[in-house]
């Protein structure tokens, strides 16, 4: 792995200005990271599915500015409006990530970005986001230093989005990644690497989002990877989460979708056991999450399709199943489990190849 290391290019070069632009999907954690430590180190490894079609494109016009600060110079826009709160979230991170990007200090930047789901949707902004933001970033460098190789590109994309939103640092790379120390090959706490030798099954895998509920959570990601900190239980998860991490691995090549599915409905159930024995304790499910759960597992004991659940820190239920199966689950989910989303809405993803410039 390399090393990133603070510092970099500086004297940026007079008249220098441009535009990049991104599109980086979201992901959805297999094997899920909850719990972390220091400067957004996870507190045990994770295995995610890069998405397809739930993606932020961000553009980041840049020009030198005339009078060099030590503050950044930022304008957000979010779907064409300036955005305050947005645009506060994005000042934030560059400040964090000054010191990876010395010339920023000598840029203007306009980031005007956007999203192709819809807003509190359960989809993860922030992993889209920032690793769009990140990407961008890096873009700049490149265009400073050609000579970057694209292994260096990648590592320190990934490694600056973690810095914004932990698994914002998975959707650098498509289909399947790991982040997290593990006993899998080249893993680390700072970036993610893509998995690699996976059965062709899961190279198009579908990923049905039920919107259970859309809206603001009633507790934050953030607030419940802190609460991990006093968790009776915590010590035994992470170290579930080593041996899920291992297991899965070793599923993900050979293809067996009812381990699959085990693992991975019960990496869904232990994360919102882990929320319901926190002190305080929560819940983000909701009677219709159950629900669509105890459908799925009918439905599969009556027709023995591979279909299964997972759910990320919310109401929201995620479905996925093979490609092959997808016309007779797409007609099951209009049948029977529509009316359980809010507003009958659900949004139809896919493994993606991930994130690209446009």
């Amino acid at each position: 792995m390399t090393v990133i290391q603070p510092g970099g290019i500086k004297n940026v070069p007079d008249g220098f200005s441009g535009k990049v632009k991104w599109e980086s999907p979201s992901n959805i954690a297999l094997v899920k990271y909850w719990g972390k430590t220091g400067n957004q180190i996870p507190a045990n490894p994770s295995i995610s599915f890069t998405l397809k079609e739930s993606k932020t494109k961000t553009q980041i016009e840049y020009t030198k500015r005339k009078e060099i600060s030590d503050k950044p110079h930022v304008r957000f826009f979010f779907e064409g409006k300036e955005a305050g709160q947005f645009g506060e979230k994005t000042f934030l991170f560059l400040k964090k990530v000054d010191i990876y990007f010395p010339f920023l200090s000598e840029l203007e930047l306009t980031i005007d970005t956007e999203n192709t789901f819809p807003h509190s949707s359960g989809i993860a902004s922030s992993a889209s986001g920032m690793s769009a933001m990140a990407l961008g970033l890096m873009s700049i460098e490149k265009k400073l230093n050609p000579e970057m190789s694209e292994h260096y590109f990648y590592q320190k994309a990934s490694f600056i989005a973690r810095l914004g939103s932990g698994s914002a640092c998975r959707s650098v790379y498509g289909g399947l990644t790991t982040w997290g120390e593990s006993s899998l090959s080249n893993s680390s706490n700072e970036i993610a690497i893509p998995l690699t030798d996976t059965h062709p099954v899961f190279d198009d895998f579908q990923d049905t989002i039920l919107l259970i509920e859309r809206g603001q959570k009633e507790v934050s990601s953030t607030v419940g990877h802190g609460l991990m900190h006093t968790n009776p239980y915590a010590k035994t998860r992470f170290a579930q989460a080593q041996d899920n991490t291992t297991q899965l691995n070793e599923i993900l090549k050979s293809g067996n979708l009812e381990e699959f599915g085990a693992l991975v409905e019960s990496e869904a159930l232990t994360l919102h056991g882990m929320m319901m024995t926190s002190t305080p304790y929560f819940m983000l499910m909701k009677p219709n999450t159950v629900a669509v759960i105890h459908d799925l597992w009918a439905y599969r004991k009556a027709t023995g399709n591979h279909v299964y659940f997972t759910l990320d820190a919310g109401a929201n239920v995620h479905l996925l199943y093979s490609k092959s199966e997808a016309e007779q689950v797409l007609q099951w989910i209009k049948n029977e489990l529509i009316g359980y989303c809010e507003n009958k809405m659900y949004i139809c993803d896919a493994v993606g190849h991930g994130p690209q410039a446009i």
